[in-house]
This record gives C-alpha cells, sequence and structure tokens, in this order.
C-alpha cells in the first residue's frame, strides 16, 4: 500500500479541498476504514479498483454544494416534483470494486422502500485532480450526475453502460439549466434561493 498526500499550500487551506490517496486498498479495508470514520465525519471516501481518495472539502466546496441543493428543492418545491435529497451517501458494490460518496445525492420521489442508488448525484469540482467521479458512477449504475465546475454545469446521462453529455436533465426535462447557472452566481444561498424562486413564479 501507498499513500499520496495532496494539499494545495499557495494558499489557506480552508479554501481548497485536501485530499489523501491510498493505492492498493482491499476492498475490505475500504469497508473497514467506513466503518472506523463512522457517520460523522466531513471526509469524504471514494474508491476505484484499489484506488482510494479521502477528501476533506474547502469551505468554498461546501458553499456551492449547498447552494446547488437548495436550488434543486427550491425548484423541486415550486414546481411540485417529489424530489428526496440524502446528502453525501455512501453509495458502494463489492462486485463492481467502487464506492462514492457524491456531494449531494437525490432520489425521485415517493419512495416506497429504501433506494440503493441515487437517481441524481451532483458533485463540485473544487479543487483540481482525484479519482473519476464519473467512471464510479458508471460502475454503480447512477443514472444521472451533475458536475458544477468553474461556473458552468454539466448534465451527464446514463445511456446503457456509458455516459452522455446532455443539455437538459432527462430526471427535470423542464428545467432550463441555465436557470441554475444564473442563479448559482448570487451572492448568497439565500438571495439565491429567493431568486430561483421569482423567477419561476414569474413564468406561471
Amino acid at each position: 500500500m501507498s499513500t499520496t498526500n495532496t494539499i494545495r499550500s499557495d494558499s489557506p487551506t480552508e479554501h481548497f479541498d485536501q485530499r489523501v490517496y491510498l493505492h492498493g486498498i482491499r476492498w475490505q479495508d475500504y469497508e473497514s476504514l467506513l466503518a472506523m470514520r463512522g457517520e460523522s465525519s466531513g471526509t469524504r471516501v471514494t474508491y476505484l479498483d484499489g484506488e482510494l481518495e479521502l477528501m476533506t472539502p474547502s469551505i468554498d466546496h461546501e458553499d456551492l454544494r449547498t447552494r446547488l441543493g437548495r436550488l434543486l428543492f427550491a425548484y423541486a418545491e415550486e414546481t411540485g416534483i417529489e424530489l428526496e435529497g440524502f446528502g453525501s451517501w455512501t453509495v458502494r458494490k463489492e462486485a463492481k470494486a467502487r464506492g462514492i460518496e457524491a456531494d449531494e445525492c437525490f432520489v425521485m420521489g415517493p419512495i416506497t422502500r429504501p433506494p440503493e442508488i441515487p437517481d441524481l448525484a451532483c458533485e463540485v469540482i473544487w479543487t483540481s485532480g482525484g479519482i473519476d467521479k464519473l467512471e464510479v458512477c458508471r460502475g454503480l449504475g447512477v443514472p444521472e450526475v451533475w458536475f458544477w465546475k468553474d461556473g458552468a454545469l454539466r448534465i451527464y446521462v446514463l445511456e446503457g453502460d456509458a455516459y452522455t453529455q446532455s443539455q437538459r436533465s432527462r430526471l427535470l426535462p423542464n428545467l432550463d439549466p441555465d436557470l441554475i447557472v444564473r442563479f448559482m452566481a448570487y451572492p448568497s444561498q439565500t438571495q439565491a434561493v429567493r431568486g430561483l424562486r421569482a423567477a419561476l413564479r414569474s413564468d406561471d
């Protein structure tokens, strides 16, 4: 087993994600690490074929993650869509040698039984590098993945065994992605949510 530690040092560390990589990790080791960490840690763990990443998100990362989640909830509430949020839900499959804790996970409701995978996983890319999250999600069979990076929203829809980048969400086909981009840039989360709600109501 080998370790790689990646920390940006040219600015205060609270503004950059911090990552530690472990190589040659068995599935049993991954499960043991999750058990030792427990449910309360802010560190997110990703596993892919023996490669393991421990990521502590920065305050900027968490702001964008929360903002995106709040906008999605506001959209669902305003449009009458059943959308359940599960935060950084640990989704893993030993048979696929994959595990991920996406920034935000959602399931389209109503939910009649505990879901095995999210319908939608959202990832904020704030600091470059890391395990390929899209590849992990592909192996897990997550139907749709959103990436927020550099002020842009990228939507990936699972087609068979591969993702295709799409202009619109398949799960939320009436949602204009430009609305999300527009309000993600607002000065605060609260202003962003209020602005989105007002825009949606003005279209009624």
